[in-house]
């Protein structure tokens, strides 16, 4: 079963029926919740339902922007290097570590994490690049994998890791590598928990790509696009702040926290205003909004803290 969200995104924003390309089928996840002692596994069912097909003044993201037009640097620098070469990761079988601060360590086939029971999240997504795409993701709520995996009372901080394998990865060998792998990212416990966090299986209905971060990413929609690491393969609790690649690279330039915010510049441009993706070469830019327009939903998280300073 694959329940439906939009999550604050405006109808003109969302992807129309044509670009799904007919999509009439679940994307599969029947693994059994083996976490925490969970019992067998539910079958996945076929997926019918009706998408928004009202007027569409802003111009949508189309399937094939969204999987050619990728940062996902361990397979090469230019945007369209993903979708050439990531078809050289093996995918299947798929495992994933979870340890740390939990009462429930164990490494886990892929299968044994992902419910039956998914959703469609239609999320934007921001680059700290300043461009912008609407997806939608399917996919479960971190929290739901955490919570099987039962969190310790010392656990401030969630650390992930991407998967290094640089015979399959190009930009992880040779003249091609920019950071040092593997790729790490980290959330506060909260943020993690939050009920917009999403583990992502894949995008349009269909399974995700391997460009896109196969077989599972993180996405949180009101933080940066970086923050949303792909390909993972270990997911690990902790009491202090984790390193983070793109904060451990260049400190000044990327914060631990990447929360979208048009008051605060990066120190190389402008975040005030976004270009989307699609919008062609003569359309105007969109005003970006605080937390990518999920204020109402997760601006609690940091009340009191200064915002450029944590940035």
């Amino acid at each position: 079963m694959l329940i439906r969200h939009t999550a604050g995104i405006r109808p003109s924003e969302i992807t129309p029926k044509q670009a799904y390309l007919d999509r009439r089928q679940l994307l599969a996840g029947a693994g059994a919740l083996a976490l925490a002692g969970a019992a067998g596994a539910r079958p996945a069912a076929a997926l019918e339902y009706t998408p928004w097909t009202g007027p569409a003044p802003d111009k949508p993201t189309p399937k094939e922007l969204v999987t050619s037009y990728n940062n996902f640097y361990e397979f090469g620098l230019d945007k369209g290097d993903p979708e050439k070469y990531a078809d050289a990761l093996t995918t299947e079988p798929w495992t994933v570590t979870i340890d740390g601060l939990v009462a429930n360590p164990g490494k886990h086939a892929l299968e044994d994490i992902v419910p039956a029971t998914q959703e469609e999240r239609i999320y934007r997504l921001r680059c700290v690049e300043a461009w912008s795409m609407v997806v939608p993701w399917v996919g479960f709520p971190l929290a739901d994998l955490l919570r099987r995996a039962e969190p310790l009372g010392a656990a401030k901080y969630v650390a992930f890791e991407t998967v290094v394998r640089p015979d399959e990865m190009r930009g992880q060998r040779g003249f091609f590598q920019l950071l040092d792998w593997p790729y790490v990212e980290g959330l506060r416990l909260d943020e993690a928990m939050h009920p917009l966090t999403i583990l992502a299986t894949g995008l349009y209905g269909e399974e995700l790509p391997n460009q896109n971060g196969a077989p599972l990413r993180l996405v949180v929609p009101w933080k940066y696009g970086f923050k949303s690491i792909k390909s993972i393969v270990r997911i690990t609790l902790t009491e202090k702040q984790p390193p983070t690649s793109w904060n451990r690279q260049a400190p000044n330039e990327y914060g631990f926290y990447a929360n979208v915010n048009p008051q605060v510049d990066h120190p190389r441009w402008s975040q005030a205003a976004e270009r989307v993706v699609g919008g062609g070469l003569l359309s105007r830019k969109r005003d970006t909004e605080m937390f990518n327009g999920y204020g109402e939903q997760v601006a609690e998280l940091y009340a009191g803290m200064d915002l450029a300073r944590n940035f």
